[in-house]
């Protein structure tokens, strides 16, 4: 009796609300030229996703939460039920093609984590992984070597994931990937780009970029990955400066039109990074007793590229 290998990659895709473009997605995970495990975790959908999920002629592993958790939520919990060796990220707005998880667990090698290649509809890169600003923003990048992977679609190691304090659940959504993939450096695991695996990705289609959330968790979760990873001087002075701009804001003439330049919002971030603080600081210190780099170090080799 011919005896079939089990699959190396649980394919993990986050979705809330997907009905417009879950079944594409699913589509292209089927076309799969790799053999792989599907798992679904539906984030409360309450718009039809749930059938459309079960209908599908894949018929994927469904975990579906009794609230929306978010993409870092999630993940989080498909963490502790994925059983493979390889647990790929793929946004529900996504569509792979047909090689693309072959040539990322073929590109992985000895790295911990593997980031794709997220095209836009009309063909143009939109990212090969994540880049680490000055003042300590993770932004896409087209240009390798990537700091970081863009959790829309990456590959990571199970064991390895868990083993550097899994994905930040209380994120909610963004910065996730960053801080991740900041924890893996710390730790001395290597991060690897490849190009060849490429998705179409109808980026926002889950989320609405420029939206109030959409600020709040980006400089949230920007400062929380800060004091969670980066060096104290680091984390300090962007929390200071993020602090002064908020007081100043009310005295400055031509503030951008921006939600994050609104004093409201600001004012929420900085109540929940103050929130946070004790149980971020206590992550903090996990982290570093886990590194075998300094922070200074990943600081400098990785914010001038």
């Amino acid at each position: 009796m011919l005896t079939v290998p089990e699959p190396n990659t649980t394919v993990v895709v986050v979705t809330w609300r997907g009905a417009g473009h879950i079944t594409a997605c699913l589509d292209s995970l089927a076309a799969q030229q790799r053999p792989h495990r599907t798992l679904v975790v539906d984030n409360a959908s309450d718009d039809g996703t749930a059938r459309l999920i079960a209908a599908h002629p894949s018929a994927p592993q469904v975990l579906r939460l009794s609230r929306n958790r978010g993409y870092a939520g999630a993940m989080a919990a498909a963490l502790s039920v994925v059983d493979t060796p390889l647990m790929a990220w793929l946004n529900d707005d996504a569509v792979a093609e047909p090689d693309w998880l072959a040539e990322l667990e073929d590109g992985l090698g000895t790295a911990a984590a593997a980031g794709a290649k997220l095209e836009r509809p009309d063909g143009t890169p939109q990212s090969v992984g994540v880049r680490l600003t000055a003042d300590g923003h993770g932004a896409d990048t087209v240009e390798a070597p990537a700091f970081g992977f863009c959790g829309g679609a990456a590959l990571l190691r199970t064991d390895v994931l868990r083993a550097v304090g899994g994905v930040p659940a209380s994120f909610f959504c963004y910065y996730e990937d960053t801080d991740t993939a900041w924890r893996l450096r710390l730790a001395g695991h290597e991060i690897t780009t490849v190009p060849s695996a490429r998705v179409i990705h109808r980026h926002g289609a889950s989320t609405r970029p420029g939206s109030k959330p959409f600020h709040l968790w980006n400089e949230r979760n920007r400062l929380l990955t800060l004091l969670r990873c980066a060096p104290a001087a680091v984390a300090m002075r962007e929390l200071a400066r993020f602090a002064a701009l908020t007081v100043l804001l009310p005295l400055r003439g031509n503030v951008p039109d921006a939600a994050n330049f609104r004093l409201p919002l600001r004012c929420r971030v900085l109540a929940e990074v103050v929130l946070r603080l004790p149980a971020t600081l206590r992550a903090r210190r996990r982290i570093g007793r886990r590194s075998t780099a300094g922070r200074g170090q990943i600081w400098r080799n990785w914010t001038s590229h």
